[in-house]
């Protein structure tokens, strides 16, 4: 009966975490450029003395849906989207680079370029915006300033956009994707931005909902098959002992 508890309670940390991962999608089911996490396990057997007939589910770093989502108009200048393949570029709070596909960018007091707090990086580091009439972010992320009094439109600046190897992508605790060893990612020509649109979060709702319900399942099956277990334990002890 001691094999059935190892696998039984692997089993149900395994659902424990996999609720963890499910409800955390659909909290940001309405998270602007949200990619949703999908739990991963794998089979380890337990090693030591003797045949290795003990079995654990051993959870693994959760994987990441890179898929795109759906752009929805804005009107509002300052929010890009990204059509396709990319991230936009930010600053976090160690200095390092991160990247994202939220594009709900704000003009700081300072002129500052910022998205929820995070400096905008250009392809020369920050970006700051001079005092400025209009605004305008092209295609390929140019980003253009009619001066306060009129006349011609001036570039600024430019954000960096970038399209590394998602294998190369690790997701922080912040939501933002970042690449191995603190290494930073090259300007890539080809991504696209679309100004006035923002990106759905990639995550289904109705596919979440039907994950949380079977793990929630597949936990108290494994609560029962310990139980079980036990009783058969007990039962066995008692036909040992003659009682």
């Amino acid at each position: 009966m001691e094999k059935v508890i190892y696998t039984a309670m692997s089993g149900a940390q395994h659902a424990l975490m996999s609720q963890q991962i499910h409800a955390n999608n659909l909290a940001n089911v309405d998270t602007t450029g949200f990619r949703a996490d999908y739990e991963r396990v794998m089979a380890s057997t337990v090693e030591g003395d003797g045949f290795d007939s003990r079995v654990l589910a051993v959870e693994l770093s959760p994987g990441t849906n890179f898929s795109s989502a759906a752009l929805v108009s804005t009107g509002r200048k300052l929010d890009v989207g990204i059509r396709g393949k990319g991230w936009l570029t930010v600053q976090d709070s160690n200095g390092q680079e991160a990247y994202t596909r939220a594009g709900d960018l704000t003009v700081e007091a300072s002129g500052a370029l910022t998205l929820h707090g995070r400096p905008v990086m250009g392809e020369a580091g920050e970006i700051v915006l001079p005092d400025y009439r209009d605004i305008d972010i092209g295609v390929d992320g140019s980003i253009t300033v009619t001066p306060p009094g009129g006349g011609a439109l001036i570039q600024v600046g430019r954000l960096k956009l970038v399209n590394p190897d998602e294998s190369e992508l690790s997701k922080g605790t912040d939501g933002m994707f970042r690449l191995q060893n603190n290494a930073t990612a090259e300007q890539d020509e080809n991504v696209v931005v679309a100004s006035g649109f923002l990106e759905d979060s990639n995550v289904n709702p109705v596919d979440e909902m039907i994950q949380s319900l079977q793990m929630t399942r597949n936990f108290e099956l494994q609560v029962k098959l310990m139980q079980a277990s036990d009783d058969q334990a007990k039962s066995g002890n008692e036909l040992v002992s003659g009682s």
